[in-house]
């Protein structure tokens, strides 16, 4: 779960959506090392804590992230290669972009023409990734999405159970 600076929206639960923090709380957990990644995003700060994220790769759990391209690049700074898939889903059009931030209704008007302002950015770090898919059409997108981790889980060198079996055939 991510912590934030920012403030909390209507619908959102304090330890179940986001761990909402003060500013200098913040900036002490950065300088503690305990993000995994942080990037200040559009005026405020985000941060994924480490621990439970590292926990949960050795247990084999599958963990997803939402986040902009700093926050991808740190992620792969700070976690084993084999353990890390990059997906890029890009908006089929800019306006296609605008329109949906508007009408998801959770952002100022201010707010969205300043994410329109980065966008281009954002996109230019688009190959990057390991995978982009376009979201022209949110169930295929979503098929996409699930093909590429279905794939990805039964790579050779992350299936620790095939590796196992391997060697005990091997051993036979």
């Amino acid at each position: 779960m991510s912590t934030t600076t920012r403030a909390r929206r209507k619908n959102e639960v304090e330890g179940q959506d986001y761990n909402f923090v003060s500013t200098e709380k913040f900036q002490r957990m950065v300088k503690g090392g305990d993000f995994l990644e942080h990037a200040e995003v559009f005026g405020n700060f985000y941060g994924t804590p480490g621990e439970p994220v590292k926990t949960r790769l050795q247990q084999g759990t599958d963990v997803l992230f939402d986040i902009d391209w700093q926050g991808a690049r740190q992620i792969k700074a700070n976690v084993p290669p084999e353990q890390v898939v990059s997906i890029f889903i890009l908006p089929p059009t800019l306006a296609a972009l605008e329109e949906r931030l508007l009408h998801r209704a959770q952002d100022t008007t201010e707010t969205v023409k300043y994410r329109m302002s980065r966008a281009r950015e954002e996109i230019s770090h688009w190959s990057d990734y390991d995978y982009v898919l376009v979201n022209d059409d949110l169930d295929a997108c979503f098929q996409r999405l699930r093909a590429i981790i279905e794939a990805e889980r039964v790579k050779a060198e992350k299936d620790y159970s095939i590796k196992e079996l391997a060697e005990n055939l091997l051993a036979e």
